[in-house]
């Protein structure tokens, strides 16, 4: 009786060693390593000035480091708690940066809406044109832009002042405000059609409510933008009563070059409280984006 032997069997691809995914561990963890340590350096890079602000706040000899005050006194907020110094540019600031912010992102929308929906020959040259405009410095066109509003009898106007400032952040803003309407499906407003909604209808009901979040998103990168501006209002705004708080900050540097730094510390306190306010209220918008977006399919 005799016996056969299988025929080999083609040699099965080498399979790696246990060492081979260790060492793609520990590579693996070696960079989150690194990338956490980058990120803890970053974060104390920002957080130092915060720090400082706090501190300097309740002291009444801050200086430029950053130290633990010896005694803990709200003197520096006494000292800017008037009208002159704090509320009065304050409200200047929020009716200068609010007009524009909501002059700019009307515009914008009105704007996006053709530009994402319709088709036109013009379409391609004018998103190119918007994108150019967004890079342009706003210091380069400032001095005739000076110059118009003096002819125009609309120097030292905070009317003039807010449709500059709506101008020049209309650009940034369409491209923003496009970019997320462009994510809305069109079926949505399709339907809102055959049901006999208009086209502002359509876009007030329909689209707007859509994009909350990215209408956010533009929203509070518009405010934010307007808020830190020292040189628009500078230019354009004369009288100390029309003046907000981004150019009031220099009446804490005296003639001689001293500074009041704790009430620098403390006026930085109050004229930050806008925008946080701001994020929060409309934060809650932010990564609710597309939620009823859903309903399309199926």
């Amino acid at each position: 009786m005799t016996t056969t032997t299988d025929a080999p069997t083609a040699a099965s691809p080498s399979t790696p060693s246990p060492a081979a995914p260790r060492r793609g561990r520990s590579r693996e963890s070696g960079s989150q390593l690194a990338s956490t340590l980058v990120m803890i350096v970053i974060g104390l890079a920002f957080l130092v000035p915060l720090v400082w602000v706090v501190l300097a706040s309740f002291d009444t000899e801050a200086s430029l480091a950053v130290a633990w005050p010896e005694t803990w006194s709200l003197g520096n907020f006494q000292a800017i708690w008037t009208t002159e110094t704090t509320f009065r540019p304050l409200g200047n600031s929020l009716i200068l940066c609010g007009g524009a912010t909501l002059l700019t992102m009307t515009a914008a929308v009105l704007c996006a809406y053709p530009m994402s929906r319709f088709r036109f020959r013009a379409k391609r040259p004018l998103l190119l044109t918007i994108i150019f405009s967004t890079g342009l410095p706003i210091t380069a066109i400032m001095i005739p832009v000076y110059s118009l509003f003096v002819q125009v009898n609309l120097i030292d106007s905070m009317v003039g002042a807010i449709l500059f400032l709506g101008a020049s952040a209309l650009p940034y803003a369409i491209f923003l405000t496009k970019g997320f309407m462009d994510g809305v499906p069109m079926e949505i407003e399709e339907s809102a059609w055959t049901e006999g909604a208009g086209v502002l209808r359509t876009l007030w009901s329909v689209v707007m409510p859509l994009m909350r979040s990215g209408l956010a998103v533009a929203t509070i990168f518009t405010f934010v933008s307007m808020w830190g501006n020292f040189f628009v209002p500078f230019m354009l705004l004369l009288s100390p009563e029309h003046l907000p708080a981004a150019v009031t900050l220099y009446t804490f540097s005296s003639q001689y070059g001293q500074v009041a730094y704790g009430q620098l510390a403390a006026f930085s306190i109050f004229y930050s409280l806008p925008v946080v306010v701001l994020y929060l209220f409309l934060g809650r918008s932010l990564g609710q984006g597309f939620a009823a977006a859903g309903g399309v399919k199926g």
